[in-house]
């Protein structure tokens, strides 16, 4: 048998075989320096400035500060011998943050939580000795990711209320614009431009009542201990119970949430996680149906997403527009969807009071999560906002299906004015196959109304057929559905969240 080759026997081993084909002498080891690490395109290209900033480093580990001056606060006030000198010296430091002697003793230490203790106590040296005192790891973890959550949710809300904003415009705009419906995506009784807009708000509505639940609901683990017992501050507080109790509210007090956790083990349990992926999953389903929604209209050239003057929509084909902003948006959507999958391994493979494999996928999935989904409702901002509508096209479409979804009110209005009912059906039934044949086989425009123009049989309504096809008269109360739904659902909500919607967005799309 042929032994296998180890890897630098051979002098093709040390370049791809692209490169040898091309004459290349593989790649240089200083060529491109800057750019020879992988780049998160969550964050280089799409996330905005303001989701970056909460899950980025400076964001966390600042955080991180802010409790432990939190900590010892609430300490010194229930009666430890902390100092106002110690306190002034963390509160002075919260942001001089030295990311690389942490980093030097996190490689000591194994520890992370433990190198940065040192990098505070390094700039706090007085406060040295009762930073993080009584905490275990997870006190400024687990607080910090729950901050990091609350934030994200309250910026999600305020994005969510500004598409409800503009959609809002677009819905009464073209609440009386009749198009064609659609089931099984075949032509359907009538809608109104409108009304389909309401669809995509009324998920979107959905989404912002449980993003709004979930912010109300959102506990902190507060002061737990390293197995939720408690125990290393009962301690503190040589068993004082009520003192423990009331260092835990009033460090969430000062951190500025309205209750803990009632129990945890050494973790606040990942339950919540899987609770938020899926509200972030239920944004991205919505926001989906309504670009998938789009990129259908934009093939039968109805509606159209916006489109720059000089953008490109193919390097090959000139003349192409594509809906490229709601593609991007069902690309980041259907990602997003599939995390809560994860958040629901992740707890229910945690053991007891807590195991570690749940933090590397945690690092990954709660950041990439908020940020793509904050990425979607700024494009889905974008796209509502310049939304092109084509009515001459809609119109064609509608009066091209109209003729057969108008006989019955012919065939009704035939039999009143006194004619056989049978008849007329036989008559109408045979139009109609004709009629479809010609559209079908030849290619041709709908000629049923000709037809039925031109049969005596029909005299009776000749007069008033082109009234009784008046597409305004087949969307039934589409118009007033909107415009009770505006008035009765998103008005109150917007007109209670003004001052949100006045806060322009740090960031536009521009990619």
């Amino acid at each position: 048998r042929r032994q296998p080759r180890k890897p630098g026997e051979n002098e093709e081993d040390k370049m791809s075989d692209s490169d040898s084909k091309l004459g290349l002498s593989g790649f240089p080891e200083d060529a491109l320096a800057e750019h020879q690490f992988y780049e998160h395109p969550l964050v280089k290209r799409y996330a905005t400035k303001e989701m970056s900033f909460i899950w980025s480093p400076a964001k966390k580990f600042s955080t991180w500060r802010k409790l432990w001056l939190a900590l010892a606060t609430a300490e010194k006030e229930l009666g430890l011998d902390i100092s106002e000198e110690q306190l002034k010296e963390m509160s002075d430091h919260i942001y001089d943050i030295d990311f690389e002697y942490a980093e030097e003793k996190e490689k000591e230490f194994r520890h992370d939580v433990m190198g940065h203790v040192h990098a505070f106590g390094k700039v706090a040296p007085k406060a040295m000795s009762i930073i993080h005192l009584g905490a275990t790891s997870c006190y400024v973890g687990d607080n910090t990711d729950l901050i990091q959550i609350r934030d994200s949710l309250l910026l999600l809300k305020r994005k969510l209320l500004q598409v409800l904003s503009i959609l809002k415009s677009f819905a009464l705009k073209y609440k009386q614009l009749p198009c064609l419906g659609f089931t099984h995506y075949q032509p359907a009784q009538l809608t109104t431009v409108g009304k389909r807009c309401t669809l995509w708000m009324q998920d979107l509505l959905l989404d912002l009542e449980r993003v709004d639940r979930e912010i109300q609901d959102l506990p902190m683990r507060g002061v737990k201990g390293t197995t939720g017992t408690q125990a290393s501050f009962l301690d503190l507080f040589d068993g004082d119970h009520e003192k423990v109790k009331q260092l835990n509210s009033r460090v969430c007090e000062l951190m500025d949430f309205k209750k803990a956790i009632p129990v945890s083990g050494q973790t606040y349990t990942r339950k919540i996680d899987y609770h938020v992926m899926s509200l972030l999953s239920g944004i991205a389903q919505s926001a989906y149906k309504m670009c998938g929604d789009i990129r259908l209209l934009a093939n039968l050239k109805e509606v159209e997403e916006p489109f720059a003057k000089t953008q490109i929509g193919s390097s090959a084909m000139a003349y192409k527009r594509n809906p490229m902003r709601s593609e991007r948006v069902c690309s980041l959507a259907r990602y997003v969807i599939s995390l809560p999958a994860s958040a629901a391994h992740t707890h229910a493979n945690q053991w007891f009071e807590r195991t570690l494999d749940d933090s590397a996928i945690r690092r990954v999935i709660l950041p990439e999560g908020f940020l793509a989904v904050d990425v979607i409702l700024t494009l889905l901002a974008n796209i509502a906002d310049g939304l092109h509508v084509w009515p001459n096209v809609i119109n064609a479409h509608v009066m091209a299906e109209l003729p057969f979804m108008a006989t019955e009110n012919i065939l009704m209005a035939c039999v009143k004015a006194g004619g056989d009912r049978q008849a007329l059906h036989e008559a109408i039934r045979v139009h109609s196959m004709e009629a479809g044949h010609v559209v079908k086989a030849e290619g041709k425009p709908n000629d049923l109304m000709e037809r039925i123009k031109n049969d005596v049989a029909f005299e009776c309504i000749h007069s008033k057929l082109d009234s009784m096809i008046n597409p305004i008269h087949f969307v039934g109360r589409a118009p007033e559905q909107v415009d009770d739904f505006v008035l009765e659902e998103i008005d109150p909500i917007l007109a209670a969240n003004l001052e949100l919607l006045n806060i322009e967005s740090a960031d536009a799309v521009n990619v």
